[in-house]
């Protein structure tokens, strides 16, 4: 849940632990921004902090309905959707890195623990539901690796939602030690790997990696994306038809540095959802 949510390095990639850095475990503590995702070229990716320390809202709850069986939250920052499943007495877990987003999710309710998705986690292979909101598709920078790992921890017919950038055709991967949070004293954490994606650019590295698209929809300017494990079952029904048609392609490869392209999680409430804020 919190883009910023809960992400490190995959498997064979130094880098320190970026979530327990001070801007970020500060903005938990007050529920309150502006905290930003600072790139190395100066732009500065506003992130929605007051949304994710509230309570589940209308548009987390069509995700939540989609739900089937155990729950694991992969980032899920102060924990809403957690809570939001334990109030209503579904089995569900929180992961995230940072020690004040586990705790936040504890004193809502909610079960987590402090762990990466890329270590060991309980339950492997057993979950029925995987969530990565508010741009966690980006953890790691390399969203094939984190694929491949979601693959791992649901069972083969387990159920994976995506929240991606709305409407636009982005797949943007940075390298390690190219992201940051900062606050806007321009206190920032260490440096990060992280990844931009828009719908069409996960469906090709879902369909690279053997996933089976079961639905797809927007709601409150936010897109998601159902994806069915591989080996699963297509679902009854594809919900990505009118979606699908109003989708706007910009880019059929990665954005340059420069991009103007906001993940949806993480929009100025102010500045337009597609222009980041430029430093100042």
């Amino acid at each position: 849940m919190s883009t910023a949510h809960g992400t490190t390095t995959p498997p064979g990639v130094p880098g320190p632990r970026p979530w327990s850095a001070d801007p970020y475990s500060d903005a938990l503590v007050t529920g309150r921004g502006p905290l930003f995702l600072r790139r190395t070229d100066g732009w500065l990716l506003p992130l929605e902090v007051e949304r994710w320390c509230a309570r589940a809202d209308a548009v987390d709850l069509t995700v939540l309905a989609r739900c089937e069986g155990t729950v694991l939250d992969v980032g899920c920052g102060p924990g809403r959707l957690v809570a939001e499943l334990a109030a209503r007495g579904r089995p569900a877990l929180g992961i995230d890195v940072s020690e004040a987003a586990v705790a936040h999710t504890a004193r809502l309710g909610g079960q987590a623990l402090r762990r990466s998705v890329f270590e060991p986690l309980p339950g492997e292979g057993r979950w029925d539901t995987a969530l990565l909101l508010d741009g966690n598709v980006g953890i790691g920078g390399d969203p094939a690796a984190l694929l491949h790992r979601m693959a791992q921890l649901l069972t083969p017919r387990g159920l994976l939602i995506v929240e991606t950038l709305a409407d636009v055709d982005v797949d943007e991967r940075v390298s390690v030690h190219i992201v940051r949070v900062a606050d806007p004293r321009s206190t920032a954490g260490p440096a990060f790997p992280w990844a931009r994606l828009g719908t069409p650019a996960l469906l090709r590295h879902a369909a690279r990696a053997g996933w089976h698209r079961e639905g797809q929809w927007s709601a409150g300017g936010r897109s998601f994306v159902a994806l069915r494990n591989r080996d699963g079952r297509d679902g009854p029904d594809d919900r990505d038809d009118r979606d699908d048609r109003n989708s706007r392609s910009t880019s059929s490869a990665a954005e340059p540095p420069n991009s103007t392209a906001v993940i949806n999680s993480q929009r100025a409430r102010k500045p337009s959802p597609e222009s980041p804020v430029a430093n100042r």
